[in-house]
């Protein structure tokens, strides 16, 4: 059985940066720990923006610039960028909340074998549940995991409402208190 680590969007705009809050900066040792101990493969996606991103449908919605690939915001935070320097692990760059590349990606690192995906990072009501969603409706049969403790929303209130929307789609919620 094959182990997938997702590593969603832990950069510096979402941990303590143009998006952060103090509920990313939190699960930040969460993040580093689980990356260092995972026995399996890891991928990371980044969210990724130009310099156009205002002129975007998700820069309409939400008018603050972020992840502009090649600044320091879009970068992955040091601490998590120190301990994926220990592993090999693929890189996803996104230019929206979820992944269409990440099911391809799965399936060729996969081999054919069974496998099971954990996901966790940033933000739990966007980009971790979309892309959780995503797997699920690509690997309908595959055990897909969220650690809600190595996971922040954007508000405490919106990271549950994704945790209880993704565990009513059968992911399975790992460290919910």
């Amino acid at each position: 059985m094959k182990r997938f680590l997702i590593v969603v969007d832990m950069q510096k705009d979402f941990v303590d940066g143009a998006l952060g809050s103090p509920e990313a900066v939190a699960i930040v040792p969460c993040v580093v720990d689980t990356i260092r101990h995972f026995d399996g493969e890891v991928i990371v996606t980044y969210d990724t923006h130009t310099e156009q991103y205002m002129n975007t449908n998700e820069g309409s919605h939400l008018p603050v610039p972020h992840c502009i690939k090649g600044t320091e915001g879009w970068q992955l935070d040091a601490q998590v960028a120190t301990a994926l320097a220990t592993r090999r692990y693929a890189a996803v760059e996104k230019p929206t909340f979820g992944s269409v590349a990440l099911p391809r990606i799965i399936r060729d690192m996969a081999e054919e074998a069974p496998f099971t995906i954990e996901l966790i990072g940033l933000c739990t009501d966007i980009c971790v549940v979309s892309n959780a969603l995503l797997l699920k409706a690509h690997f309908p049969e595959s055990e897909i995991y969220v650690d809600a403790a190595c996971c922040a929303g954007v508000s405490p209130e919106t990271h549950r409402a994704a945790l209880e929307t993704m565990r009513c789609c059968q992911i399975q919620i790992k460290n919910d208190q």
